[in-house]
C-alpha cells in the first residue's frame, strides 16, 4: 500500500473505532511474533457492540488486508480472591502503560476441587508477591463458558524486565503448581492507530 493510501486508510480505521463509542487500545507486535503484527483490545457492554465495530473494520481498505490469527473473549467481574474490590484499569479508563502482556490462563481441575480456604491461602501468597511490583497493573477478566480458557490476563508495565521478575517470582508460589495453560504470551507495544498502520508493510 502506498504511503498516502496507508495514511488515509489509517484515518479511516481510527474514525471507525472512535465513532463506535467502545473502549479500545491498539498495540504493535511487529517483529515480536511470527503470527501477528498488531493487537486490538476492545471493551464494551455487549459482545454485539464489538462484533459491529469489527464488521465495520473489515469494510475499510485496511480491513481487506487483515487476517485474524487469535481472538479472545472475556467478561469483567469482581475477583473471588482479592482482599478489596479491584477495578479493571483499562475499563476504568486509566492511562495505558508502554507495554501490555496478554495471555489466556487456565487452572487445573484439581485446583477447583480444593477447599475455598486452601485456595484463598495460596492466592494470598500470590497476591503478596504481586504487591511487590506496584508499577505493574493487572487486568483479570473471566472467560468461563464463553471461550477456551478460564481467564484472560493483561499485565500493563513500562518495564519488561520488571514484569519478567514478577513472573519468575510467581513461578515459585504454591498456586503455580495448579496452572494448566498460560500461553501464548503476547508482548505488545502501545501504539496509536495511525502510527501503527504506518509501521506495517
Amino acid at each position: 500500500m502506498a504511503d498516502l493510501a496507508k495514511e488515509e486508510s489509517a484515518k479511516e480505521v481510527e474514525n471507525v473505532i472512535k465513532n463506535s463509542g467502545i473502549k479500545f487500545r491498539t498495540y504493535s507486535t511487529l517483529g515480536l511474533r511470527s503470527d501477528a503484527d498488531f493487537l486490538f483490545w476492545f471493551a464494551a457492554k455487549s459482545i454485539e457492540e464489538i462484533q459491529s465495530v469489527i464488521s465495520k473494520l473489515y469494510l475499510t481498505v485496511f480491513g481487506k488486508y487483515i487476517i485474524p490469527t487469535q481472538t479472545y473473549v472475556s467478561c469483567t467481574r469482581p475477583s473471588v480472591y482479592a482482599r478489596k474490590g479491584r477495578t479493571i484499569a483499562f475499563v476504568a479508563g486509566n492511562e495505558s502503560k508502554k507495554y501490555v502482556i496478554v495471555y489466556p490462563f487456565t487452572k487445573t481441575r484439581e485446583w477447583y476441587l480444593l477447599s475455598k480456604e486452601d485456595r484463598q491461602k495460596m492466592m494470598d501468597e500470590h497476591i503478596d508477591v504481586s504487591q511487590k511490583y506496584p508499577d505493574i497493573v493487572l487486568n483479570t477478566t473471566y472467560s468461563f463458558g464463553i471461550d477456551d480458557q478460564d481467564f484472560m490476563l493483561a499485565f500493563e508495565t513500562d518495564d519488561l524486565r520488571n514484569f519478567q521478575d514478577l513472573i519468575m517470582d510467581l513461578r515459585e508460589t504454591k498456586v503455580s503448581a495448579y496452572v494448566k495453560v498460560d500461553t501464548p504470551m503476547l508482548v505488545c507495544v502501545k501504539k496509536d492507530v495511525i502510527p501503527l498502520i504506518g509501521s506495517l508493510g
